[in-house]
């Protein structure tokens, strides 16, 4: 899973957070969302939930 940062406007809380079962998406503050490859099973809950289509896979 790829984040692009151009599409996420970094002001606020990711809300995809909240979607990811095994909690692979981390952000500090209102800063550029990760993804912990190790943790994401590719279930594309966030590619599906992000409002600004700024994930993808």
């Amino acid at each position: 899973m790829k984040i692009d940062e151009k599409k996420c406007p970094q002001n606020h809380r990711c809300p995809s957070i909240s979607v990811c079962p095994v909690g692979a998406i981390t952000q500090k503050g209102h800063g550029l969302p990760q993804i912990d490859e190790s943790l994401c099973t590719k279930c594309e809950r966030c590619v599906k939930y992000c409002p600004r289509k700024a994930i993808t896979n």
